[in-house]
């Protein structure tokens, strides 16, 4: 029997290249994500390449009831494996937005991946089965900065979440992964309103959304605790480590490049 992967965030960006990886590796797929048309379009082609069963689920994970609603529609399926993808990065400094504001982020960034983890985890576990990636980001490794307050906060706690979890898994037949890219190329930064600083920066600092999502297959599948994508990101979390002094120089002194702060 194929396994099936439920991805939240699936319409375009790394969610889309998480879908195509592992469409490629023989799963059928849940795509989650409020733009259906482009879930149908991306099913259909996934479809015709590799023979894939894609279910398609449009849905609003802003919505307090976002969990309970998709399981309801889940009655029945079986998911074999979770990658949390939806989010976004918010602008603007921590007063330039109002709680609501915030209070949105915050639920879908970090309430919703963790209830949508404890609500499909035990079916995995009772089967002795399980895959779970958290998208996380390199930036939850690194010190905060101006701009976009919540973003780095919400990822570290999903990296902290993903290593405990990993550990409290060993022996089950259930992995869990957290993906830390860096800077990878998609329409993320055009929503957020960073695609000039991104444009700007050199080549070896961007990875292909393809590439991304192959490497974090692989780490999920080796049971990688916390994976970050690519050589110089690595380099970049360790100097954070070994002189935080200069990683706090760095974040500072080039956020505004890549974090809308205004």
């Amino acid at each position: 029997m194929k396994r099936t992967m439920l991805i939240t965030g699936a319409s375009a960006g790394l969610g889309a290249a998480l879908a195509r990886e592992y469409a490629q590796r023989g799963w059928d797929l849940v795509l989650l994500a409020r733009r259906e048309d482009r879930l149908k379009a991306l099913a259909s082609k996934l479809t015709a390449a590799h023979g894939t069963a894609c279910r398609v689920i449009a849905a609003d994970l802003f919505s307090e009831t976002a969990v309970p609603d998709l399981m309801t529609a889940l009655a029945g399926a079986q998911i074999d494996g979770l990658i949390n993808n939806a989010g976004y990065g918010h602008p603007g400094t921590f007063l330039a937005s109002a709680w609501d504001d915030h209070r949105r982020f915050n639920h879908l960034m970090s309430v919703v991946p963790v209830e949508l983890t404890r609500a499909l985890l035990p079916a995995m576990v009772a089967r002795g089965f399980g895959r779970v990636l958290q998208v996380a980001s390199l930036a939850g490794h690194m010190p905060g900065s101006k701009g976009h307050t919540l973003y780095a906060a919400v990822k570290s706690y999903l990296i902290k979440f993903s290593e405990s979890l990993n550990i409290e898994m060993q022996g089950t037949g259930v992995h869990v992964s957290a993906l830390c890219p860096g800077f990878v190329l998609t329409e993320f930064h055009d929503v957020n309103g960073t695609r000039e600083g991104i444009n700007s920066l050199p080549g070896f600092m961007v990875m292909d959304a393809d590439v991304c999502a192959k490497l974090a297959a692989e780490a999920l599948e080796a049971n990688t605790s916390v994976f970050i994508s690519g050589r110089v990101n690595r380099f970049l979390a360790r100097l954070n480590r070994w002189a935080p002094w200069l990683g706090r120089k760095v974040m500072n002194s080039g956020s505004g490049k890549y974090r809308k702060s205004d």
